[in-house]
């Protein structure tokens, strides 16, 4: 298959089921709001070795924002709700409740299954925090040393996807970030899903196993253009620089979209193929097939 100048090659993306949350952060203005997401999103690429996948899904205009100040939406991926439990408390504990002027609100009040958040992170208020109901919602108002840290007392958890993924092959460096920032600049408006690894792309793409008993995942050496002629090799001639965008999202759908958007939007003069990663179908159950969001 082409698309424009671009190979698309006949192979498919698998994903992973996974449990998320959103959070909705706001502050007293876009620098500490960014402060505060930026910390809170930190070290959540992959859960082969962090301890969640965390980012910005979108930015929240004034008549959405929950308390009428800059907000942000954040989703974090985990592999069960005990283990998400953990890292979002953790996570904004150290980020969050830390930045100077944030207030965090629930973006799944409708859930049933829930996470505690506010009721964990009260005792930090050492007894002197107090809880409030707002529009039946219970919130936990911590003293702080800028007034109080509003936080929600729990999150909701959703059954979401993982692991959506195109990997593209430029003639260049210089050529493959191009198609990457434009394919992030694609993602950015659209809700329910989230690029997790820097800058939302990943160079350092993974497989399953390796030849140390110790790694869970080593190099795609297969994606790797200075090993061609050494492995079996996916980079088509004349590539000579390879970049993937890993996406989670809320549902099925959510994340075929967002394949779907950034692969029209890497497909750039340069970029010789656009593959997906999969390991034979063995290990996910979610199948994103190329050739079905040309």
């Amino acid at each position: 298959m082409q698309l424009g100048n671009t190979q698309i090659v006949d192979t498919f993306a698998e994903a992973f089921g996974m449990v998320y949350t959103r959070l909705i952060i706001t502050a007293f203005d876009d620098h500490w709001l960014m402060a505060a997401a930026n910390e809170l999103c930190g070290y959540g690429s992959s859960v082969i070795a962090c301890d969640a996948e965390v980012g910005i899904e979108h930015f929240l205009t004034a008549d959405q924002s929950p308390d009428g100040r800059p907000a942000v939406s954040i989703l974090a991926f985990g592999f069960s709700a005990d283990a998400l439990t953990k890292a979002v408390s953790n996570r904004v504990g150290q980020c969050v409740m830390t930045c100077a002027s944030t207030a965090v609100f629930d973006g799944l009040p409708a859930a049933e299954k829930r996470l505690p958040l506010g009721k964990s992170l009260r005792y930090f208020g050492d007894g002197f925090q107090k809880s409030k109901v707002v529009a039946g919602t219970r919130y936990w108002r911590i003293p702080v040393m800028d007034g109080e840290f509003f936080c929600v007392e729990s999150l909701g958890i959703e059954k979401g996807v993982a692991g959506g993924n195109i990997i593209f092959q430029a003639v260049d460096q210089a050529t493959a970030l191009t198609a990457a920032r434009k394919a992030i600049d694609a993602l950015a408006p659209q809700p329910e899903v989230i690029a997790p690894f820097p800058g939302g792309v990943a160079r350092s793409g993974s497989k399953v196993g390796s030849r140390y008993k110790t790694l869970r995942a080593s190099t795609s050496d297969t994606n790797c253009p200075t090993l061609r002629g050494r492995v079996e090799s996916q980079v088509v001639e004349g590539a000579n620089c390879v970049l993937e965008i890993v996406l989670d999202g809320t549902s099925e759908e959510a994340v075929a979209a967002g394949m779907k958007t950034a692969l029209h939007a890497a497909a750039i003069e340069g970029i010789l193929a656009i593959s997906a990663g999969n390991y034979g179908g063995k290990l996910g159950k979610f199948h994103f097939h190329l050739k079905d969001l040309v």
